[in-house]
């Protein structure tokens, strides 16, 4: 857990535009780990996190609270404003996409017209806009159509559909003015693809060798999308192309590598992703992980330079960083200035979150 004097300097840091002013420093805040809180997002200057309880439910931060249980079954993104939070509650007995405002029971969005559930799920919300107006996620009509979709107050939940008769899309993330849904679509072998919709016109992300892997965000506009796997099919599931994250600008797809290729005991498949992006595509958050496997390290890029979070800290002015931890799991979530990550981890307790609030001059070691 963070000492006072270092939490009264994240609260003035949190606080604070990125001014670049001399005096900012690099903070590490560990998130309580009996809670076992897993952040997910983190809204516009940091100063609202939400995500996960190990117990079940969702729960927001703030660094004048501490962890506060939400209720529902999680939270998944935050507005930019701290609003407007959306992820999964029950109603009806139903696991829905939901949102929930402070002060307020979380409000179910149930899922495309007249449709029916798969056992007790019916859809979840993976992102909102900056105003919360408008989220995405993924429904379903029974057991066999799972789809991405776009809801706002005036059009309900609306299917995005699949460009692939049978086969299954979701949206994971939304650019912030709500006009750009990220995620994947299936494809007839199974490979899912890194899809984009803009409105409900669907685009796949193209790479260097064919498509990428799924879309898991975009920026303020669209204008900036990262993702996992970014050479899926260069030489098949052994190339180091799957240890490529990537990030999309109307300039291309630039893989993103990580600071070293992994070797797996059995070889079971390794992937690096990027879970999230500042506004302008300076600072990028992921992971580098075996599949199927709580086995994961934290990446970040700035300026396209890779490090692992661990070590990018320990260079920074947090000498003892996750230094009793197990792993670093993945950044999940960053502020659009790209000043505060959010991820989560593997403590020795348990899984643990954690807030990075970056100094103005970081140095990639």
């Amino acid at each position: 857990m963070l000492r006072t004097g270092a939490l009264i300097l994240a609260l003035l840091l949190l606080a604070q535009p990125w001014s670049g002013a001399a005096s900012d420093k690099t903070v590490l805040i560990e998130l309580e780990l009996k809670s076992e809180a897993q952040p997910l997002g983190v809204s516009a200057g940091g100063a609202v996190v939400v995500g996960g309880l190990g117990s079940g439910g969702g729960f927001y931060w703030m660094p004048t609270t501490g962890v506060i249980f939400a209720g529902g079954l999680f939270a998944s993104k935050v507005s930019r404003d701290g609003k407007v939070i959306v992820g999964q509650a029950v109603d009806a007995r139903l696991r829905q996409a939901a949102i929930w405002q402070r002060g307020t029971e979380w409000r179910a969005l149930g899922s495309f017209p007249n449709a029916l559930p798969c056992d007790t799920f019916l859809s979840l919300a993976n992102d909102t806009s900056r105003d919360g107006k408008v989220v995405v996620g993924y429904a379903r009509n029974g057991c066999s159509l799972l789809h991405a979709f776009r809801w706002e107050e005036s059009t309900g939940m609306v299917d995005l559909g699949s460009s692939v008769a049978g086969k299954t899309s979701q949206a994971f993330g939304v650019s912030a003015d709500g006009q750009v849904a990220v995620g994947y679509q299936e494809q007839a072998g199974g490979f899912v693809e890194g899809t984009k919709w803009i409105g409900t016109r669907q685009e796949r992300v193209p790479g260097a060798d064919g498509y990428v892997g799924a879309a898991n965000a975009a920026n303020v506009d669209g204008s900036i999308v990262v993702g996992r796997i970014c050479r899926p099919f260069a030489a098949g599931p052994g190339d180091p192309g799957y240890q490529n994250a990537w990030v999309w600008t109307r300039d291309g797809t630039q893989c993103l590598p990580p600071p070293k290729l992994r070797v797996a005991t059995g070889g079971p498949l390794i992937i690096v992703e990027a879970n999230g992006a500042s506004d302008d595509g300076r600072v990028i958050g992921g992971g580098q992980a075996v599949a199927s496997s709580p086995d994961s390290d934290a990446i970040i890029w700035i300026n396209r330079r890779p490090a692992y979070l661990k070590e990018f800290l320990q260079a920074n002015g947090v000498p003892d960083a996750f230094r009793t931890w197990v792993n670093t799991g993945a950044i999940k979530g960053i502020s659009p200035d790209g000043r505060v990550l959010v991820g989560v981890g593997a403590a020795l307790g348990g899984f643990q979150g954690y807030i990075v609030v970056l100094g103005s001059s970081p140095v990639i070691p």
